[in-house]
C-alpha cells in the first residue's frame, strides 16, 4: 500500500519538485500518495483499455484519452496521475495541451495494484467522486472485475460481463467486453 506522509501538509510545488526517481507522487488534500513503478501486467491492462477507449473518445469528438505520468489539478493544490482518464475538449472544441487546461476528467480509470488498493478504493475515489469526475473505474485484474463508480454512487456496480460508458455528446454508449478484455490482459488468447 501506498504509504501516506500524515507528519507534513504537502503542496503541490513540493510534490512537482520531487525527483524522477521511478515513482509516482501523487497529492490529495495535503497528502503525499507514494507509489513504486507497476508491475507489467497492470501496465498490459492499461494498454489494453487504451486501445478500447481512444478510438471511441476520437470518432464521438467527446475529449482526449490520455494516461499517467501526468500532472492533473484538482481543486488547486492536487496533483492526482490516474492510470487512465478521458479530459474533455475545451468550450471552442480545441484539444487541451497542457495540465492546467485539463479540466475534470469525463472518466478515470485505475488499475488494482497491491501497493494502491487502499487509494485506488477509498482516498482518490473519494476526492474524484466529490470533484465531479463523472465515471471512476477501478480495474481488479486478479478478480477480473471492474468497479464502476458513478459520482453520487455510495457502492460501485462491480462488473464482470460488460461494462458501459456513454458521456454527453456521444451518438451510442462505449463498450468493453470484460471477459475479452482480461483474456487479452492475460495473454490467454486473442480477445477480438
Amino acid at each position: 500500500m501506498a504509504m501516506p506522509d500524515l507528519l507534513h501538509r504537502w503542496t503541490r510545488q513540493e510534490v512537482l519538485a520531487l525527483p524522477d526517481d521511478g515513482n509516482r507522487y501523487e497529492l490529495i488534500d495535503g497528502e503525499l500518495l507514494v507509489s513504486p513503478s507497476p508491475r507489467g501486467l497492470h501496465q498490459r491492462a492499461i494498454a489494453s483499455l487504451f486501445r478500447r477507449v481512444d478510438p471511441y473518445v476520437r470518432a464521438h469528438r467527446v475529449g482526449v484519452t490520455l494516461f499517467s505520468p501526468a500532472d492533473l489539478m484538482f481543486e488547486g493544490d492536487q496533483v492526482v496521475q490516474p492510470d487512465l482518464f478521458v479530459v474533455p475538449l475545451m468550450e471552442n472544441g480545441r484539444e487541451p495541451r497542457d495540465w492546467p487546461e485539463m479540466g475534470i476528467p469525463l472518466l478515470i480509470a485505475e488499475v488494482l495494484s497491491r501497493s494502491t488498493e487502499w487509494d485506488d478504493k477509498f482516498t482518490k475515489r473519494v476526492k474524484f467522486q466529490r470533484s465531479g469526475v463523472g465515471h471512476y473505474w477501478i480495474v481488479d485484474v486478479d478478480a477480473r472485475t471492474f468497479e464502476d463508480w458513478r459520482d453520487s454512487d455510495l457502492e460501485p456496480r462491480i462488473v464482470a460481463d460488460r461494462i458501459e460508458w456513454w458521456p454527453a455528446g456521444a451518438g451510442t454508449p462505449f463498450a468493453i467486453d470484460v471477459p475479452a478484455y482480461f483474456r487479452e490482459v492475460w495473454g490467454e488468447e486473442s480477445a477480438g
